[in-house]
């Protein structure tokens, strides 16, 4: 039977996919996780009594214990999802983003390389290294344009020049050692699950409290929204299809300023709590001093995915957002425990 390993699959992204792959698909999946802050198996929940799901604690630089994992589980293809994804955090601690992003990934791919050349050949034909990238590695956008497979990588915080020197590595194991890899570009993903250091539940949650809205600067930077679960569903799209060797860039076609997804958010809020003393919410929107090295603008071309492998979302951004909303009002307990730890939902990433 097939068998997915999926590593950080406890996270925003890693969990809908696991979720979204036992429900959809019938073969066998793994999560390996590291359950660091914003790993939480409340999120595989649903599915943890299936059968065909299995998790393992661990990390992606563990290499006899992703060796054992890889030949116990008679793994097919690896979806690599594991890494530290905070811009805020990155700039506060960027070594932790080099040690997991960069020096995890580099060990990881040794070690599924070493199971791969032990593979049958024909299994060898089929297994497939799909890593999980970001649209920030390309930099930043002037007001017109989009980002290709072929755009030049020039990242401007840790967090992307870690994510940067990871698909290096990724695509550098193909063209030396001919690993079946894959990689995929993704812009701002949103949905239920999301740890709230993110913009869109950070905002969410602040908004029901009554707390401050911080907005960096003037709110004007943009970015590309993309629904996890669209996302997810493309990333499957590419594990099936997708060329090996190949990049594909994976986007909403939804670009918005982050003031317009704040003031979206309160709308949201004010229209399902009416009974809330702080409506209107825009009310607490707050213009903070900006991130260092805060990219104006990300958009993606998308176009590549669409034409070679049938893939575009289903979701469009305000009713996903709307939804989105809703999800965090029905599930306070999920916050509640997820948020036990040291995060408190304070200001990250001043450079002090």
């Amino acid at each position: 039977m097939r068998t997915i390993l999926v590593t950080g699959g406890a996270g925003f992204i890693g969990s809908c996919f696991a979720r979204q792959w036992i429900h959809e698909e019938t073969s066998r999946l793994v999560v390996f996780d590291k359950l660091t802050y914003a790993g939480n198996v409340d999120s595989l929940r649903s599915i943890a009594d299936d059968s065909r799901f299995s998790f393992q604690e661990g990390d992606v630089a563990d290499h006899e214990l992703v060796s054992r994992l890889l030949t116990d589980y008679e793994v097919t293809s690896v979806v690599h999802l594991a890494a530290e994804s905070h811009v805020d955090r990155s700039i506060d601690g960027p070594a932790e983003f080099v040690q997991t992003n960069v020096v995890g990934t580099s060990i990881l791919l040794a070690t599924v390389y070493q199971y791969w050349l032990g593979l049958p050949e024909a299994v060898q034909r089929a297994f497939r290294f799909l890593h999980v990238s970001t649209d920030e590695v390309y930099g930043s956008l002037g007001p017109d344009g989009k980002f290709t497979e072929t755009s030049p990588y020039a990242p401007n915080s840790p967090y992307a020049a870690s994510k940067a020197a990871a698909d290096h590595f990724v695509r550098a194991y193909h063209a030396t050692y001919g690993l079946p890899t894959l990689i995929t570009n993704c812009s701002n993903n949103y949905g239920p699950y999301q740890f709230p250091e993110k913009l869109i539940p950070l905002m969410i949650l602040n908004a029901i409290d009554g707390k401050p809205l911080p907005v960096y600067g003037d709110g004007g930077n943009v970015r590309d929204w993309l629904h996890v679960e669209d996302h997810c569903r493309a990333l499957r799209t590419v594990l099936d299809r997708g060329v090996p060797g190949q990049v594909y860039n994976i986007g909403g076609d939804c670009e918005r300023t982050n003031l317009e997804v704040v003031r979206a958010i309160c709308s949201a809020v004010d229209d399902l709590r009416p009974d809330l003393r702080h409506c209107p919410c825009a009310s607490l929107i707050n213009f903070v001093q900006d991130r260092p090295g805060h990219d104006r603008r990300y958009a993606i071309d998308s176009s590549k995915i669409r034409r070679e492998l049938g893939w575009r979302p289903s979701h469009v951004f305000e009713t996903g957002l709307r939804s989105t909303v809703q999800w965090y009002l029905a599930n306070s307990d999920w916050v509640d425990r997820v948020s036990s730890g040291v995060y408190r939902r304070q200001r990250l990433g001043t450079g002090r």
